[in-house]
């Protein structure tokens, strides 16, 4: 149906629909490779509670969301990750650059070690943890951080502004 409407991009995997819904891993990965064979590209969405990355279950977690994705999908030329903490969301919490960047690092790692080189050197990974415009500058100079997926900061004109200067200002617009 989205297809026939001309729509081009679909979000998947936010932890809303994680949590609120009930959809797993699997059923995330299941949803990525159906929108990819209707001609669809994913922002695939990953992130931790602030549990699990105050017990260090944190890198397992992103790891088996993305290995969900990584069994059902061979062609990631339509696939965009973004890294949204959960424990950011809404909420005006929101990952230290540094904090950022260590994941990003940690997915761009995990696809080159689990899927190929190449597919991780493509690879935007977004940020999508309440950015804003005071930090969006930090955030987009990070290494591994090639965008954002933005929430209500969208809908604050200067901010949204300043948030995409910021991402075109490093050549990473995202998505």
């Amino acid at each position: 149906m989205l297809v026939d409407l001309g729509i081009n991009w679909v979000i998947l995997g936010h932890s809303e629909r994680r949590a609120l819904c009930g959809e797993n891993n699997e059923f995330v990965g299941e949803k990525v490779a159906y929108a990819l064979e209707q001609g669809m590209s994913t922002i695939v969405c990953i992130g931790e509670t602030l549990e699990q990355r105050e017990n260090g279950t944190m890198i397992t977690v992103l790891n088996d969301q993305l290995k969900a994705i990584a069994a059902k999908v061979s062609d990631w030329d339509r696939v965009v990750i973004a890294y949204e903490p959960v424990w950011a969301i809404g909420t005006g919490v929101v990952a230290t650059p540094e904090q950022a960047q260590e994941v990003h690092a940690e997915v761009r790692k995990w696809l080159a070690d689990n899927v190929s080189a190449d597919v991780s050197s493509k690879m935007r990974i977004l940020y999508g943890g309440s950015v804003n415009g005071k930090n969006c500058q930090e955030l987009a100079g990070k290494e591994d951080i090639d965008g954002f997926l933005v929430g209500g900061a969208s809908l604050k004109g200067e901010e949204f502004v300043a948030i995409c200067n910021s991402a075109s200002e490093k050549d990473a617009v995202g998505v």
